[in-house]
């Protein structure tokens, strides 16, 4: 088995990663500020708008840039934006899944939980962007269950390193301080069925928006339909979760 992609968030549990050989790992996958978590991570997935001065001063031999020239044709892959979720700890991962190939992918910092007091990000406080009104982001629980379907189909398990609240569904792993992968679960097929009629809606629908830029396009987008597609990714997946 292919040594699984490690994909890095900014929530503030990623700086668990900083414990964790590389050599567990086939690749490391940061996003946006999670660069600063370790410095020896592969690849960076970061938006057109993130501020320039966050950008690593310095990129080492074998780091690469992931920029929406990268990662839109790669969520294209899977459907585009509007039904996968447009945030970033998704997006990052669909690019990974097209183009990495991996047989497992494993989550920190990506819990998209955001308490009232402390700090929502390792860094301190920043804006809850998976959180804004948006018509990709109906339920971040949807998200995660087409993601974790969709990964499942193409041969691909996904596990959640946090040990705190997330909005992921995905089951839980752990990494001892000896560097060795626990997961508490060996992870259920979603239900092919109900994928394929779920698959079979999003066609129907149309709502592929070939550059990325869905909040610029004129397709009128049908809230309730998405709200619906939520459901049916829900029970494609064997999470219990409903909204």
């Amino acid at each position: 088995m292919k040594k699984p992609v490690l994909i890095i968030g900014s929530g503030p549990n990623a700086v668990q990663a900083t414990r964790w050989p590389k050599s567990l790992f086939g690749a490391i996958v940061c996003i946006n500020n999670a660069w600063q978590i370790r410095p020896d991570w592969d690849y960076l997935v970061y938006p057109d708008d993130f501020p320039p001065d966050r950008m690593p001063r310095t990129i080492q031999d074998g780091q690469t840039l992931i920029d929406e020239n990268e990662f839109v044709p790669a969520q294209n892959e899977f459907g585009g934006f509007v039904y996968a979720g447009g945030t970033m700890a998704y997006t990052a991962a669909y690019w990974a899944l097209a183009r990495l190939m991996p047989e497992m992918m494993l989550f920190i910092g990506c819990d998209m939980h955001y308490p009232k007091n402390g700090d929502t990000h390792f860094y301190g406080t920043g804006t809850p962007d998976p959180l804004r009104e948006d018509i990709t982001l109906t339920s971040l629980e949807a998200s995660s269950a087409r993601l974790y379907c969709l990964a499942s189909d193409a041969g691909c398990q996904i596990y959640n390193l946090s040990d705190g609240p997330s909005r992921l569904l995905f089951d839980r792993a752990t990494i001892s301080e000896e560097g060795i992968l626990q997961m508490t679960s060996v992870g259920s097929a979603p239900d092919l069925a109900r994928m394929k009629a779920a698959l079979a809606e999003e066609n129907r629908l149309g709502y592929l928006v070939e550059n990325g830029r869905y909040w610029e396009s004129e397709i009128p987008f049908d809230r309730d339909a998405l709200c619906a597609l939520d459901i049916a990714w829900l029970e494609c997946s064997p999470f219990s979760f409903r909204p």
